[in-house]
């Protein structure tokens, strides 16, 4: 987890890049921004606001030969030994941005490099390396006024309440491409940030497998559950699922299999399903892990625990309270109808 509300910014190098495939250059400034009071609190928010507000999904750099040939990781390990390199660091950097703008799409904009201290990174104090990218400006009015006239001028800035791009890079796990944030709220050049300019895998900790398991169990839910069984059945499985990691710190599969499936004739479905689709869960020999909470409780989030019926109605399970619709909801058929039905059981309706 991270904390980034007593984040200092030590130092800040403004420049700004243009669209390499259309002529359009580079300035580099030739001093660091001198930071002020009145602004300081104001661009930290602007950088890091995106970052408290997005789920914890970390990277890492990630270079098919070694990683000292990783142009950003080179640079940032120099800047994390020596942070008086910071500024003239940030002009190599942005030369690197500015050789990934080729797309016809990529916008010119201002890149922002910062030298930041005081984070908090599972609960250790740690500095990190902020990249950042304003590209798309709004218009906004500026007044001045005259002898007996007040004017108005059209102008165009950065919104400051949104960040285009940006990554964080903690000095942590070095020896594994440091753990990386990243930010794009931009789709037309997605791989332009992450994969061009950064480029970067996706970290593999606890918070990467929990969400990747969980997500295997939710398809496997969908495409053998479903079908073998019912929905009452699917919304169950997954919520035994989530329940069995939110009430464990340490993921062990056999334990899993034999608390989560309510009918063992599934298992082998399991393990044929694991088998065959590990691959896209990156999760073929996981069968022990450390759980992360914040993924569980990220996962439980985008469950659906609705039943939707072709008549217009809605059963809405449980997931706190999950033995209820174990006990008190029966699926049956109707011959006269040649419907399905949902029995519920109750002792009074709740009031609203």
């Amino acid at each position: 987890m991270i904390n980034l509300y007593n984040t200092l910014i030590a130092s800040l190098s403004i420049h700004r890049v243009g669209n390499k495939s259309r002529n359009e250059g580079m300035f580099l400034s030739a001093q660091p921004y001198k930071l002020d009071d009145e602004i300081t609190p104001l661009l930290k928010e602007f950088f890091l606001k995106p970052f408290r507000d997005k789920e914890e999904n970390y990277f890492q750099f990630e270079h098919e030969a070694d990683l000292e040939f990783h142009p950003l990781f080179h640079l940032v390990s120099d800047i994390f030994d020596n942070p008086n390199v910071v500024h003239e660091h940030s002009k190599k950097i942005t030369q690197h941005l500015f050789d990934q703008s080729t797309h016809p799409h990529i916008k010119s904009g201002e890149v922002y490099v910062a030298y930041l201290e005081n984070l908090q990174l599972d609960n250790e104090k740690v500095d990190a390396v902020g990249i950042f990218k304003s590209e798309l400006k709004q218009d906004f009015l500026q007044f001045s006024e005259g002898e007996n006239q007040l004017d108005a001028i059209l102008q165009q800035g950065v919104n400051l309440n949104k960040l285009d791009k940006g990554a964080l890079i903690f000095n942590s796990k070095k020896d594994e491409g440091y753990k990386i944030l990243s930010v794009d709220s931009n789709r037309y050049d997605a791989r332009y940030w992450l994969e061009s300019f950064l480029a970067v895998d996706a970290f593999e900790d606890e918070n990467f497998f929990t969400k990747k398991y969980l997500k295997f169990c939710q398809d496997f839910a969908k495409d053998v559950v479903l079908p073998a069984e019912d929905k009452k059945e699917e919304v169950m499985f997954l919520n035994r699922a989530v329940n069995h990691f939110a009430k464990n710190d340490q993921f062990e599969e056999t334990q899993f299999v034999n608390e989560v499936f309510a009918n063992p004739d599934l298992i082998p479905e399991f393990k044929h399903y694991k088998t065959e689709k590990a691959p896209k869960y990156s999760i073929e020999d996981l069968t022990t892990f450390p759980i992360a909470n914040t993924a569980v409780s990220a996962a439980r989030k985008k469950i659906k625990n609705t039943i939707n019926l072709d008549t217009n109605i809605q059963i809405k399970m449980d997931f706190i309270n999950p033995e209820s619709a174990e006990k008190f909801v029966e699926k049956g058929w109707d011959e006269e109808r040649q419907m399905y039905y949902y029995l519920v059981y109750f002792n009074k309706e709740q009031k609203s």
